[in-house]
């Protein structure tokens, strides 16, 4: 993938730092597994596991972790 679609992790709020660290994870499954028909066999095997969405939750968190920091914790 060699388009820029990340101009930057600062965000207005907590609510669109979270949905970026949303997309960013999801961007980086796609990366990782570029093929769609993969992921699309993968899916429901992780989303039926409960280690599986504890994972991905977990990538989510880190990621927000680093937006919030980008954005100074949205403190002004």
């Amino acid at each position: 993938m060699t388009e820029i679609w990340l101009e930057s992790l600062i965000t207005s709020t907590p609510q669109e730092g979270f949905e970026l660290a949303i997309t960013l994870s999801r961007r980086g499954v796609k990366y990782t597994q570029p093929d769609t028909d993969v992921l699309k066999k993968l899916r429901s095997a992780y989303a039926n596991s409960a280690e599986g969405l504890t994972a991905a939750s977990q990538v989510i968190a880190i990621n927000f972790q680093t937006v919030a920091a980008a954005n100074n914790y949205w403190r002004a």
